[in-house]
Protein backbone atom coordinates (compact mmCIF):
# COMPACT_ATOMS: atom_id res chain seq x y z
CA UNK A 1 0.00 0.00 0.00
CA UNK A 2 3.06 2.28 -0.04
CA UNK A 3 2.19 3.25 -3.63
CA UNK A 4 -0.74 5.29 -2.26
CA UNK A 5 1.65 7.77 -0.63
CA UNK A 6 4.44 7.64 -3.20
CA UNK A 7 4.61 10.77 -5.36
CA UNK A 8 6.16 8.85 -8.26
CA UNK A 9 3.30 6.32 -8.37
CA UNK A 10 0.67 6.89 -11.05
CA UNK A 11 -1.79 5.24 -8.66
CA UNK A 12 -1.13 7.35 -5.59
CA UNK A 13 -4.06 8.49 -3.45
CA UNK A 14 -4.45 11.87 -5.16
CA UNK A 15 -4.50 10.30 -8.62
CA UNK A 16 -7.04 7.68 -7.48
CA UNK A 17 -9.36 10.55 -6.56
CA UNK A 18 -8.78 12.00 -10.03
CA UNK A 19 -9.66 8.62 -11.57
CA UNK A 20 -12.99 8.72 -9.70
CA UNK A 21 -13.59 12.19 -11.17
CA UNK A 22 -12.92 10.79 -14.66
CA UNK A 23 -15.25 7.83 -13.99
CA UNK A 24 -18.02 10.17 -12.81
CA UNK A 25 -17.55 12.32 -15.94
CA UNK A 26 -17.75 9.30 -18.24
CA UNK A 27 -20.86 8.02 -16.48
CA UNK A 28 -22.44 11.49 -16.66
CA UNK A 29 -21.83 11.51 -20.42
CA UNK A 30 -23.59 8.17 -20.74
CA UNK A 31 -26.61 9.37 -18.77
CA UNK A 32 -26.84 12.51 -20.90
CA UNK A 33 -27.16 10.26 -23.96
CA UNK A 34 -30.06 8.56 -22.16
CA UNK A 35 -31.67 11.96 -21.43
CA UNK A 36 -31.29 11.29 -17.70
CA UNK A 37 -30.06 14.81 -16.95
CA UNK A 38 -30.69 14.62 -13.21
CA UNK A 39 -28.37 11.65 -12.71
CA UNK A 40 -25.80 13.16 -15.08
CA UNK A 41 -25.71 16.34 -12.99
CA UNK A 42 -25.38 14.38 -9.75
CA UNK A 43 -22.42 12.46 -11.22
CA UNK A 44 -20.83 15.69 -12.45
CA UNK A 45 -21.08 17.17 -8.95
CA UNK A 46 -19.56 13.98 -7.50
CA UNK A 47 -16.70 14.38 -9.97
CA UNK A 48 -16.34 17.99 -8.82
CA UNK A 49 -16.09 16.93 -5.19
CA UNK A 50 -13.34 14.45 -6.04
CA UNK A 51 -11.56 17.20 -8.00
CA UNK A 52 -11.47 19.37 -4.88
CA UNK A 53 -10.07 16.57 -2.75
CA UNK A 54 -7.45 15.30 -5.21
CA UNK A 55 -5.61 18.61 -5.05
CA UNK A 56 -5.89 18.86 -1.29
CA UNK A 57 -4.59 15.30 -0.86
CA UNK A 58 -1.75 15.90 -3.33
CA UNK A 59 -0.62 18.98 -1.40
CA UNK A 60 -1.09 17.49 2.07
CA UNK A 61 0.85 14.29 1.36
CA UNK A 62 3.27 15.87 -1.15
CA UNK A 63 2.03 13.65 -3.98
CA UNK A 64 2.11 16.29 -6.73
CA UNK A 65 3.94 15.30 -9.89
CA UNK A 66 3.75 16.08 -13.60
CA UNK A 67 1.63 12.99 -14.30
CA UNK A 68 -0.92 14.12 -11.70
CA UNK A 69 -1.05 17.65 -13.13
CA UNK A 70 -1.76 16.29 -16.63
CA UNK A 71 -4.24 13.72 -15.33
CA UNK A 72 -6.11 16.39 -13.36
CA UNK A 73 -6.40 18.59 -16.45
CA UNK A 74 -7.75 15.68 -18.48
CA UNK A 75 -10.34 15.04 -15.76
CA UNK A 76 -11.20 18.75 -15.66
CA UNK A 77 -11.63 18.82 -19.43
CA UNK A 78 -14.01 15.89 -19.31
CA UNK A 79 -16.01 16.82 -16.20
CA UNK A 80 -16.00 20.63 -16.40
CA UNK A 81 -15.90 21.32 -20.13
CA UNK A 82 -17.29 18.42 -22.17
CA UNK A 83 -19.99 17.21 -19.77
CA UNK A 84 -21.69 20.59 -19.19
CA UNK A 85 -21.50 21.53 -22.89
CA UNK A 86 -22.86 18.14 -23.90
CA UNK A 87 -25.64 18.44 -21.30
CA UNK A 88 -26.69 21.89 -22.51
CA UNK A 89 -26.52 20.82 -26.13
CA UNK A 90 -28.66 17.74 -25.52
CA UNK A 91 -31.09 19.24 -22.99
CA UNK A 92 -31.45 22.77 -24.34
CA UNK A 93 -30.29 23.24 -27.91
CA UNK A 94 -31.44 19.92 -29.39
CA UNK A 95 -34.96 20.45 -28.04
CA UNK A 96 -35.36 24.25 -28.23
CA UNK A 97 -33.53 25.41 -31.34
CA UNK A 98 -33.61 24.65 -35.03
CA UNK A 99 -32.40 25.98 -38.35
CA UNK A 100 -29.85 28.76 -38.08
CA UNK A 101 -29.97 28.77 -34.25
CA UNK A 102 -28.83 25.15 -33.94
CA UNK A 103 -25.85 26.04 -36.14
CA UNK A 104 -25.05 29.05 -33.94
CA UNK A 105 -25.49 26.88 -30.81
CA UNK A 106 -23.09 24.33 -32.33
CA UNK A 107 -20.49 27.01 -33.06
CA UNK A 108 -20.78 28.46 -29.54
CA UNK A 109 -20.50 24.96 -28.05
CA UNK A 110 -17.34 24.27 -30.05
CA UNK A 111 -16.01 27.70 -29.04
CA UNK A 112 -16.60 26.83 -25.36
CA UNK A 113 -14.86 23.45 -25.69
CA UNK A 114 -11.84 25.03 -27.41
CA UNK A 115 -11.74 27.82 -24.79
CA UNK A 116 -11.80 25.28 -21.97
CA UNK A 117 -9.09 23.17 -23.59
CA UNK A 118 -6.94 26.23 -24.22
CA UNK A 119 -7.31 27.33 -20.62
CA UNK A 120 -6.27 23.94 -19.26
CA UNK A 121 -3.27 23.67 -21.59
CA UNK A 122 -2.17 27.21 -20.72
CA UNK A 123 -2.55 26.40 -17.01
CA UNK A 124 -0.42 23.25 -17.36
CA UNK A 125 2.33 25.04 -19.27
CA UNK A 126 2.56 27.85 -16.71
CA UNK A 127 2.16 25.89 -13.46
CA UNK A 128 4.65 23.72 -11.62
CA UNK A 129 3.48 20.55 -9.86
CA UNK A 130 2.38 21.39 -6.32
CA UNK A 131 2.36 25.15 -6.93
CA UNK A 132 -0.78 27.08 -5.98
CA UNK A 133 -1.19 30.76 -6.85
CA UNK A 134 -3.37 33.09 -4.79
CA UNK A 135 -5.43 34.02 -7.86
CA UNK A 136 -6.40 32.38 -11.13
CA UNK A 137 -6.21 34.56 -14.23
CA UNK A 138 -9.42 33.83 -16.07
CA UNK A 139 -12.34 31.80 -14.78
CA UNK A 140 -11.20 28.25 -13.88
CA UNK A 141 -13.01 25.44 -15.70
CA UNK A 142 -14.75 24.13 -12.54
CA UNK A 143 -16.26 27.59 -11.95
CA UNK A 144 -17.17 27.79 -15.64
CA UNK A 145 -19.00 24.48 -15.26
CA UNK A 146 -20.88 25.75 -12.20
CA UNK A 147 -21.94 28.83 -14.17
CA UNK A 148 -23.11 26.60 -17.03
CA UNK A 149 -25.10 24.42 -14.58
CA UNK A 150 -26.82 27.57 -13.31
CA UNK A 151 -27.59 28.63 -16.88
CA UNK A 152 -28.98 25.16 -17.59
CA UNK A 153 -31.18 25.29 -14.47
CA UNK A 154 -32.58 28.70 -15.38
CA UNK A 155 -33.56 27.27 -18.75
CA UNK A 156 -34.96 24.06 -17.23
CA UNK A 157 -37.19 26.17 -14.96
CA UNK A 158 -38.25 28.23 -17.97
CA UNK A 159 -36.61 31.44 -16.75
CA UNK A 160 -34.22 31.84 -19.71
CA UNK A 161 -34.91 30.98 -23.35
CA UNK A 162 -32.43 28.91 -25.37
CA UNK A 163 -31.14 31.97 -27.22
CA UNK A 164 -30.02 33.57 -23.95
CA UNK A 165 -28.37 30.27 -22.98
CA UNK A 166 -26.33 30.48 -26.21
CA UNK A 167 -25.26 34.03 -25.38
CA UNK A 168 -24.33 33.17 -21.79
CA UNK A 169 -22.35 30.11 -22.91
CA UNK A 170 -20.33 32.36 -25.25
CA UNK A 171 -19.66 34.87 -22.45
CA UNK A 172 -18.61 32.16 -19.98
CA UNK A 173 -16.40 30.60 -22.68
CA UNK A 174 -14.72 33.98 -23.21
CA UNK A 175 -14.22 34.39 -19.44
CA UNK A 176 -12.17 31.19 -19.24
CA UNK A 177 -9.26 32.91 -21.01
CA UNK A 178 -9.90 36.47 -19.89
CA UNK A 179 -7.82 38.59 -17.53
CA UNK A 180 -10.46 38.32 -14.79
CA UNK A 181 -8.83 37.52 -11.44
CA UNK A 182 -10.52 34.75 -9.43
CA UNK A 183 -9.32 33.98 -5.92
CA UNK A 184 -8.06 30.42 -5.46
CA UNK A 185 -10.11 28.64 -2.75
Amino acid sequence: MNFLYNSSSHFNLANLFTFVNITAGLMATYFITQNNFFLAIILAWIGGAFDIFDGKIARKYELSNEFGVQLDSFADFLSFVLVPVFLIFQAVYATSTSGMWIIIASIVSIYYVISGLRRLIHFNIHTDAGEVDKYFTGVPTPLGAILLWLVYLTHAYEILPALVVILLMAIIGWSLNSTIKVRHP
